[in-house]
Parts: C-alpha cells; structure tokens; sequence
C-alpha cells in the first residue's frame, strides 16, 4: 500500500512540473538600438489639398536594420485624426500611428502608395 501512494505521490509531482513546463512562455527579442539621426529636407512638396497632412520622414524597424520612409502629404484616415510620430525611447522602437476622437489606427506603410476611394472618385470625374 506504501508503495502504491508513493508511485502515485511521485507521477503527480511529475505530471505538475512537465505540464508546467509545457505552458511556460519563451519569447527572444533582436536589439538594434536607436534609429539613425532624421534625414533633412531641402523642400518640401505643394500640399495637394487642403485635407492633407504632412508627415515628416523617419526611420523604422525593418527585421536587424533601419530604412528610411521619405516624409510626405498624407490624408487623415478620418476627420480630426492627428499624427503621432514613430520614435525611440533608448530601449525600445515605436510605430507611428494615427490617434483622434475615433481612436488609434496603425499606419501602413503599404497604404501610402495605394489611392483611396476619394483620391479614385476624383480622378474619374
């Protein structure tokens, strides 16, 4: 009868530390450090309506290394949307986004090239 509780006793202790061990979370992260200064501008584009925006050039995160995104006349993705620039905080790297009433949108830097459907209404007229 000992020996019955002790091997159950022991396959519990067992089963706790490897179902432990199965759910523990692991995560790596890749350290590139800060972005390199701001490239600077000579002249700035005409601003093609007055709903645009302009946002300035910055550097982000592409896997190990930095690439630039020229700065450019952007058009909000709605009324009152405001742009917070990607920065660096001596650790660790942050996106852009837009933040307005309507609340936090990520930016795409796929988008940028991509006409809207009023950019696309307007070209048809």
């Amino acid at each position: 009868m000992r020996i019955i509780a002790r091997t159950a006793t022991l396959l519990a202790l067992m089963l706790l530390t490897f179902g432990s061990a199965a759910s523990a979370q692991i995560s790596f992260g890749i350290t590139i450090g800060a972005p390199p200064a701001p490239r600077v501008m000579r002249v700035q584009p005409r601003r093609p309506g007055a709903d645009y925006v302009w946002v300035d050039g910055y550097w982000y995160a592409v896997g190990r290394k930095y690439t630039w995104h020229e700065g450019s006349w952007i058009r909000p993705p709605y009324a009152g949307a405001s742009w917070v620039g990607p920065h660096h905080d001596g650790t660790q790297f942050f996106q852009g986004y837009w933040t307005g009433d309507q609340g936090r949108l990520e930016y795409n830097q796929k988008l940028k090239h991509q006409k809207s459907r009023d950019d696309q209404r307007n070209d048809r007229r």
